[in-house]
């Protein structure tokens, strides 16, 4: 698989301008990747700029804090994939998974699965401030409502994605269920070692960075 289709070209800054959407657009188009992840206020701009490339638009639903509720989430969902939006990246209520109360969490991504009519749905469950038990329970909710994958990180929690995140999903994942890996990725090497564990997206900031780095390397292999 080439790297660039596992990128999801990401800028969730709060202070990201019209002017930052246009570049992220661009570089997503030049370099191919699967998808910018922008603020639901930008997708119908991001949409607009990508409408003749094969690059998608996916936004994030209840973020950065998943603490909203689940009509919120629902309502705006349903606004993003009105606005354009291709794929969904939900924040769960970590609350709500810290209080064992998994009815809840799946009762929240079956909602939003529904509300979205069969577009990709990416699960961030905020691996940061979980348990081990945790993962494994969260892991086994995303194969129960069959989501689309299962996602590391918001990229504003205490830290990113890591090596003993994506063990634990994989102990506890089915066969359908991808992982997205996102939050403090920026290097090839890290995208190489994230691919090796079976992870088929992740989200970054550092794209064309890697993207570089990575071509770096072909030149220096031949």
């Amino acid at each position: 698989m080439e790297i660039n289709s596992l990128i999801d070209h990401t800028n969730l800054n709060a202070s990201a301008s019209l002017l930052d959407i246009k570049k992220l657009c661009d570089e997503a188009i030049k370099y191919h990747f699967a998808s910018v992840c922008v603020n639901p206020i930008y997708v119908k701009t991001a949409k607009e700029l990508l409408k003749n490339s094969t690059v998608l638009v996916t936004t994030t639903i209840g973020f950065p804090l998943g603490a909203s509720t689940i009509e919120a989430k629902e309502f705006e969902a349903i606004d993003a994939i009105n606005n354009g939006a291709d794929e969904i990246d939900m924040v769960i209520s970590i609350g709500a998974l810290k209080n064992n109360d998994l009815d809840y969490v799946k009762k929240e991504i079956e909602t939003i699965r529904d509300a979205i009519d069969g577009h990709t749905l990416k699960v961030i469950i905020e691996t940061c401030y979980l348990t081990d038990k945790e993962i494994a329970s969260v892991t086994k909710i995303c194969n129960e409502t069959f989501v689309n994958f299962i996602k590391t990180s918001t990229g504003f929690g205490t830290r990113g994605a890591n090596i003993h995140d994506i063990e634990i999903i994989n102990e506890n994942k089915n066969d359908i269920l991808e992982i997205k890996a996102s939050g403090g990725i920026k290097t090839f090497k890290e995208v190489e070692q994230f691919m090796s564990m079976g992870v088929t997206r992740i989200g970054t900031s550092h794209g064309v960075d890697i993207m570089n780095e990575s071509c770096g390397e072909c030149d220096h292999e031949h």
